[in-house]
């Protein structure tokens, strides 16, 4: 019998699967998903009308985001003795409000009638998150915003001027801006609907790489409405608690 052909006998060759990076490579190479959540926040029934005045500061917004932050000594002794319930104002309304901010960027204080709905009011503030939450813990602390008066007969609420002179505890500190929410803020009221009283950090998710992580900082507060020119936000303590962190923010003509 014939020798079998030399092609015959040599096996055929076996593919090998493409290289793959390991699994350390992969994960650490790609960026962290942000968490998005359907917005199911309804509309606030005290939002203010857009202005075209609001067009103008949109543009000084931009350029107050790329001035640094100044980190005053934003200090106050607690006072004697412990507020109760009974040191709020009667006759103001009830809503939620919210400090939130990546730990190294400017604060966020977003106002909404309640949790489950869209802020009727937001605002950005050249104060640090990290610095004013820290703050938060050693007592009282007051933040008054204040703008120029306007005609006798304009009808323009306080809270709905585009830029205030910000002052911490009696401490100029830079500008409030007032802004419309984006996705991102919106995204950070859906997450919180659910929850009216606390104090804590959203998931890694949301952290930037640069300024930190995403601190909160939710309660009630007492809105009174003084005048056209002056509106102040308590901040309530809950029933059982009057040692925890106390805050009041003015809205002021001058």
């Amino acid at each position: 019998m014939a020798p079998p052909h030399a092609a015959d006998s040599m096996p055929l060759p076996v593919p090998r699967p493409p290289r793959l990076p390991p699994i350390s490579e992969t994960a650490s190479s790609a960026p962290p998903t942000p968490l998005r959540m359907p917005i199911s926040l309804q509309p606030a029934n005290s939002k203010g009308k857009r202005s075209s005045t609001n067009k103008f500061f949109g543009r000084f917004r931009n350029m107050f985001r790329s001035f640094p932050i100044i980190v005053p000594s934003c200090k106050m002794p607690t006072m004697n003795g412990n507020r109760t319930s009974e040191t709020i104002i009667n006759g103001g309304t009830r809503i939620t409000g919210t400090l939130f901010g990546y730990k190294k960027s400017r604060v966020n204080l977003a106002f909404q009638e309640d949790s489950k709905c869209h802020p009727f009011l937001l605002l950005e503030l050249a104060i640090p998150t990290g610095k004013i939450l820290q703050d938060m813990g050693m007592g009282l602390n007051r933040i008054a915003l204040e703008c120029d008066k306007h005609p006798s007969n304009d009808k323009t609420k306080v809270v709905d001027e585009p830029i205030w002179t910000l002052f911490c505890n009696g401490k100029k500190t830079g500008y409030g801006v007032k802004r419309d929410p984006t996705d991102d803020d919106l995204n950070v009221m859906q997450m919180l609907h659910v929850v009216s009283v606390a104090v804590g950090v959203l998931p890694n998710e949301m952290s930037d790489p640069q300024d930190g992580e995403l601190s909160y900082m939710r309660a009630h507060f007492e809105r009174v409405i003084g005048s056209k020119d002056s509106e102040t936000y308590y901040m309530m303590m809950p029933d059982g608690n009057s040692n925890g962190p106390e805050l009041s923010v003015f809205f002021v003509r001058v």
